[in-house]
């Protein structure tokens, strides 16, 4: 395998550029502007999208997205996964509307049987017995760590280099020298040194894992099952189970996020893989586009939270700083009952599992006729490609595997073919609406755009 030209891949994207800047001037003219928006955009990471500008939003439905200037998509990127029951399922937009226009009450702090539902169908999936809910991952997150230290009395965390758990102060932190901790590059302003807070151990290495839960003050091991954020990078044989038996041996809890793995399969990879966490988090595709997450708790993290808050040590009700107005409202509840019941069944995922697979072997095709030095890994319904062979082994190892150049002509080149990735990354997801048809479309445009490469 040899290197990509350099020079080529510069002339090639700014060729892709010109080309993007070109076929959308409506985006460009809105993007230009919104002078009211920080950073021009509703939220600062829409800029990530490559061209200079984001694409804007007119429609979408199922795997498509039409912007703006008329452009209809296959959109692989799925919203980074909070729209992996596809755009706007009808299962999901009859429950909404059902509950926000006949039946109204979306926010009243009341209680509703679909809660129950969704309850007990997280159980079924996942095997978590008791369920709260929030309106993101990310404050699923938050909320958990606080239950995590009250039912262990420890006061830290440990986590992974790159391991996504949303915009959670504690896990923009990297293993440092002589086993430290060190902020993660980019973190902005944390509130005190990442240290006070956080261990952090490195991905498939048992070995950094346990040094950190020698001293004895981490609470949970906080983790998604496969690091999704900086490329997938998966875990090797018995790191898993390592986890489960280095937390119990330390007296820490196995907190597992699936907000991204979840692609694994109808019950995550939790399910899939035999995995034995004491806390669980999930977000974004539960609800089907609605903003919901959820967290779920052991028997025994449950029992030993009601202790703390029995004796008066903590507040779970009221001010203690766990939950929110908006958090399990009546809107949210609703989504989710539909979204799970409906249309992330087991036989979609089957089908979405599948057409990953496809999507896979036909980027591997591509790589092997071209002789390029990359890799492609797969999460059940979800495949992502690195600029590096073989595939990395580590957060760090990934983020060493970084090429903003071949990003952006990546993104560039399949999105002026009609084809949308995920901006943060290489990643695509099949939604129960992806087709056979749209693999092999991306199959065709990636194979296009690699040969142009090799010239």
């Amino acid at each position: 395998m040899t290197a990509v030209d350099r020079s080529r891949l510069a002339d090639l994207l700014a060729a892709a550029q010109a080309a993007y800047a070109a076929a959308n001037p409506r985006s460009q003219e809105l993007y230009a502007g919104a002078s009211n928006l920080f950073g021009r955009v509703p939220m600062t990471w829409m800029n990530k999208w490559s061209g200079g500008f984001p694409l804007y939003l007119d429609h979408a439905r199922g795997a498509r997205i039409t912007d703006v200037d008329g452009h209809t998509y296959v959109d692989f990127a799925l919203g980074d996964t909070a729209a992996m029951a596809g755009h706007s399922p009808e299962a999901t937009i009859k429950a909404v509307a059902t509950r926000y226009a006949d039946q109204g009450g979306a926010t009243t702090m009341l209680p509703t049987a679909d809660a129950q539902w969704v309850g007990a169908e997280l159980t079924a999936r996942f095997g978590m017995p008791l369920w709260s809910f929030s309106l993101s991952a990310t404050d699923a997150n938050r909320w958990a760590i606080r239950l995590a230290r009250l039912a262990t009395g420890r006061p830290k965390i440990l986590v992974f280099g790159y391991s996504y758990h949303g915009s959670v102060d504690e896990a923009f932190a990297l293993a440092g020298p002589d086993g430290s901790t060190v902020s993660r590059p980019g973190n902005v302003a944390p509130p005190v040194p990442v240290d006070l807070t956080t261990r952090a151990a490195v991905w498939n290495d048992l070995a950094s894992v346990e040094a950190a839960l020698q001293h004895g003050d981490v609470a949970a091991i906080l983790t998604e099952p496969a690091l999704t954020n900086i490329g997938i990078v998966l875990p090797e044989p018995g790191f898993m189970a390592g986890l489960r038996e280095l937390a119990t041996r330390y007296g820490a809890l196995l907190m597992i996020d699936e907000t991204h793995t979840f692609s694994a399969g109808w019950g995550g990879a939790t399910k899939a893989w035999g995995l034995e966490p004491d806390i669980f988090v999930i977000g974004k595709s539960i609800g089907g586009g609605i903003p919901c997450g959820a967290y779920g708790l052991s028997e025994e993290v449950a029992g030993a939270v009601t202790r703390h808050t029995s004796s008066g040590d903590a507040d779970i009700i009221d001010v203690g700083g766990v939950g929110g107005t908006l958090a399990g409202n009546a809107l949210s509840l609703a989504a989710m009952r539909a979204t799970l019941g409906e249309v992330l069944t087991p036989e979609a995922f089957e089908r979405m599992i599948a057409l990953a697979t496809r999507f896979t072997e036909g980027v591997e095709a591509s790589l092997a006729e071209f002789e390029l030095p990359w890799s492609i890994a797969q999460l059940g319904a979800r495949a992502e490609y690195r600029f590096v062979s073989p595939a990395p082994r580590t957060g760090e190892e990934a983020a060493a595997a970084a090429d903003d150049e071949l990003d952006a002509y990546m993104h560039l080149a399949m999105c002026n073919r009609g084809i949308l990735m995920t901006p943060f990354h290489n990643m695509a997801l099949m939604c129960p609406d992806t087709t056979a048809e749209d693999v092999d479309r991306h199959t065709a445009a990636f194979r296009e755009a690699v040969a142009a490469l090799r010239g």
